[in-house]
Order: C-alpha cells, then structure tokens, then sequence
C-alpha cells in the first residue's frame, strides 16, 4: 500500500501527551517530530500509517511513591482500584501535559483543534488533527472553575474517570473476568460535571466509567453516549469493555464506540500478550457493527498507553488493521466510517 493509498485514521484516544511527559529526553518537539525508537506514536509513523489525527490524552499519573503498573501484568478477578491522586500533582501533571501538547502546536507537528471544521482543515492540509482530552479530570475541582480555564485552553473531549475513584465518580478496577458493575455512581460535582459539558460542548467519554456512573451519564446528558476506547463484553469479559445493555443504550443515544487495541480488553483470556492475532480485532468490530450499526464503530487505539497487538506494533502499522477488514469482507466505505468518518460526524454533532 502507498501512502497515496492510505485510508486516513481519526483515532479515539492516545497516551502519546503522558509518554512525551515521562520522557527523559527534554526536547519532546524533536522526540515527535524527528521519530525516535520506542512508543507507539511520532510524526514520521504517523504519516506513514496515515495517522490524521486524534483525542491526545492527558491522564494524570500515578504519584510517584504510588506509582505501579497501571494494569495488572496477568488476569484477576479481585484487582483493587488504583488509589486516588491528590488534585495538586494532577493539576500540575495536567498543565505540564497541556504545555507539550501546545508546544508540539507551535513546533508545526500538529494543529488543536476545537472544532470539527478545524479537523477538516487540519486533514486537507495535511496535518495531524488533535482534540485536547483529559483521562481523568482530577485536576479539575469540584466547583469546576479549572473545567473554564481548559475548555477556554482547548479541551474539548474527558473521561470523568480513569480506572480509579476522583471526586466526580468512580472508574472500574482492571478486573477479569468482571462485570463493570463495580462501585457507586456519580457524585453530585460529577453530575454537575455531566451538565457542564453539555453546555461547553465538551464531549463525555464513557470508557474507564463503571456501570452506575455510565447509567448516570446516561440519564442526565442530552449529548449521543461515547466510549473512545472501550471494547465488547461478550468477546473479553473484562471490566473495562461494553456490557450488552450499555451498548444498547450507546446505540440508542446515537452514539460509538472506539475499538481498543489493547490486547488484555481483545482477548478472550484476559491476557496481555502481544502475540495476539488481527481475527480477534476484527471480531471486536464485527460485534461492535452488529450492536451499534456501521455509523457507530471507530478506533481509539491506545497507543503509548497499552499493549497493543505486536503484528501492528505502532501507529505505522495502521494500515494492516485496514487491510484485515477488506479481507473480511467490509467495503471501502464502511471502512472508511470506521477509520475517520464517524468520528468526525460525532465530533460535529458534540464539539460543534
């Protein structure tokens, strides 16, 4: 496949922010830009996987003295919430993760974002399309006066929660086999939270949310529902991905879902294994189709925040995932809504 040939890749949700972040190379611009070994994402792989653009997340980390595997290296159904990260280092993690993503901006390596229009702007130039999200708002007070500040910043797109209890809500365990069904729903200030960003037009990811909260969610947006990064139940029975029930309720809010590369939320062992095959990505999407519909699947990869598939490797390996579905069957079309399509009607129909 020649690059001319690429089908454009709008993705769901990356950690490249969080890798730059704990790098300890200083010159994150040129780390991006020039391409180094390691990670999953940077200018170079980006564009010869044909890598568009996508949510770059924040996520708060782990303070050091706690710091652990953010996921558990094999199976548990008894794995404990990570615990809670006190606002003051989120805040500080957050900005400086703010500061990189504005920095790469400036360096020329990407354009943020803040509308659809601005995405198609950025596509038809050529240059990766960033939508500023946060995984895990605990920098965010519960008054929300810092949600002003980093909407008028940029941000257009959060989790309430990563896989750990914030003063908004709580995420679920890395639990398998489990249901999400894993703790209590939203506090007041994330309710407040939900309404907020309807007025901000803040899109609300789902994914990391347990199943009371995402049933809170779902009873007080009038935004369509949307996990970014989030895979099926049924296939991995696994506390992250999508029950049968919060599918439906996804669908009939008229909203999708971001197929996760992550190969412990694919597997049917709950196992991260690189050597995990693309027929078990490509069943994910086929189940994901058959409960949402073609205008309600996408991808939301994961990258530099999980173990991926080792026969993708990183963001240039992009098109043997494309490649995969054709195989299957899927049409230029369809494919083409998966890769970027509809993440960018959703966009238009959330950010504006």
């Amino acid at each position: 496949m020649t690059e001319t040939d690429l089908v454009p890749v709008f993705d769901g949700h990356n950690d490249t922010l969080l890798r730059l972040y704990q790098s300890k190379d200083k010159d994150v611009e040129k780390l991006f830009v020039e391409g180094k070994s390691g990670g999953h994402i940077d200018l170079p792989r980006a564009k010869a996987g044909g890598f568009a653009g996508g949510m770059f997340a924040i996520f708060p980390p782990p303070v050091e003295k706690a710091r652990r595997s953010a996921v558990p290296l094999a199976p548990s159904d008894s794995e404990p919430l990570p615990p809670e990260v006190p606002r003051a280092d989120a805040l500080n993690s957050t900005i400086a993760m703010a500061s990189i993503l504005f920095r790469l901006e400036r360096a020329g390596a990407l354009a943020v974002c803040r509308t659809a229009g601005d995405i198609y702007n950025a596509m038809a130039k050529g240059t990766i399309a960033a939508v500023f999200h946060i995984e895990g708002v605990e920098a965010i007070d519960p008054d929300l006066t810092m949600l002003d500040v980093l909407h008028a910043a940029g941000l257009r797109s959060l989790g309430i929660v990563w896989s750990r209890p914030n003063a908004f809500g709580h995420g679920v365990p890395f639990r398998f086999p489990s249901s999400p069904d894993t703790g209590p729903g939203l506090t007041d200030a994330g309710k407040a939270l939900v309404k907020a960003c309807n007025e901000l037009k803040i899109m609300i990811d789902l994914s990391h949310l347990n199943e009371k909260g995402f049933r809170d969610v779902a009873d007080l947006s009038d935004a369509p529902l949307v996990a970014t990064h989030s895979n099926v139940h049924a296939l991995c029975t696994h506390s992250r991905n999508l029950t049968d029930w919060q599918l439906g309720a996804i669908r009939e809010s008229g909203g999708m879902v971001g197929l996760n590369f992550a190969t412990g939320f694919l597997r049917e062992d709950g196992r991260m294994n690189a050597d995990t095959s693309l027929d078990i990505m490509v069943r994910h999407v086929d189940s994901l189709l058959q409960a949402l519909g073609e205008d309600g699947v996408g991808l939301g990869s994961d990258f530099d925040g999980a173990m991926i598939p080792a026969v993708i490797g990183d963001v240039a390996g992009l098109p043997k995932l494309i490649d995969a579905l054709a195989a299957r069957g899927f049409g230029r079309a369809l494919i083409e809504k998966i890769a970027y399509r509809n993440w960018l009607r959703m966009l238009e129909r959330t950010i504006g």
